[in-house]
């Protein structure tokens, strides 16, 4: 019989995650210690930005895939910044999306501000041609962090949605929970709701800040 699982290694990554899920598919009394032992490695209560550009089908068709390769990588360089002065961590970027997190809400939503202060900074001296415009979708939970390279979670998955297919250029929409958690009296949102895979899902769109 296999062995149970180890101790995590120090730096655990998607092929330790891989050995425990395999585990638990060909052992399913071990589901619950599996369980365990995956939230104890690589579980943790984040506060998660991400970041869609705006525009990929018409600039594409317009100017074609270098020239929007070339803004994604305009896009990276100008909102990485942001995100490490407000305490956050990009965890990758994938296309033309930017996946981010942070300890708390109010940090993630802060470098939403300043990544598109420095959109617009980079869209005042380039071409319209080269304007940077972007959604965001921030949430707040538990969720499984694999070292640099990805994340998974129930906020994570509506932060997806709500910053690639419900936000509009330049707007910030966040969760329930990523809302409860901001102090009080600190900015004002538009309420809203939309339905996501068949639920009912209400989100919060940013209005200003107090």
């Amino acid at each position: 019989m296999k062995s149970k699982p180890k101790r995590a290694p120090r730096k655990p990554g998607r092929a330790f995650l891989k050995q425990l899920l395999s585990e638990r598919n060909q052992y399913p009394v071990r589901v619950q210690k599996i369980d365990k032992l995956i939230r104890r490695t690589y579980e943790r209560k984040v506060a998660m930005l991400v970041l869609d550009m705006v525009g990929f089908s018409r600039l594409t068709v317009e100017y074609g895939i270098i020239h929007y390769m070339a803004m994604i990588h305009q896009m990276d360089q100008a909102a990485r910044p942001s995100v490490t002065q407000n305490g956050g961590r990009v965890i990758k970027q994938e296309a033309d999306n930017l996946y981010c997190i942070f300890p708390k809400p109010a940090r993630a939503l802060e470098a939403a501000l300043d990544i598109f202060r420095a959109f617009d900074a980079v869209n005042s001296v380039v071409p319209p041609a080269r304007d940077i415009y972007g959604s965001i979708g921030i949430g707040y939970g538990e969720t499984l962090i694999i070292g640099d390279r990805d994340m998974f979670g129930s906020e994570m998955n509506i932060a997806c949605k709500l910053g690639e297919d419900i936000a509009g250029k330049a707007e910030i929409l966040l969760t329930p929970a990523a809302h409860a958690a901001l102090p009080a009296g600190s900015y004002r949102f538009d309420s809203n709701a939309t339905s996501i895979s068949g639920m009912e899902v209400k989100y919060y769109r940013f209005a200003e800040k107090l």
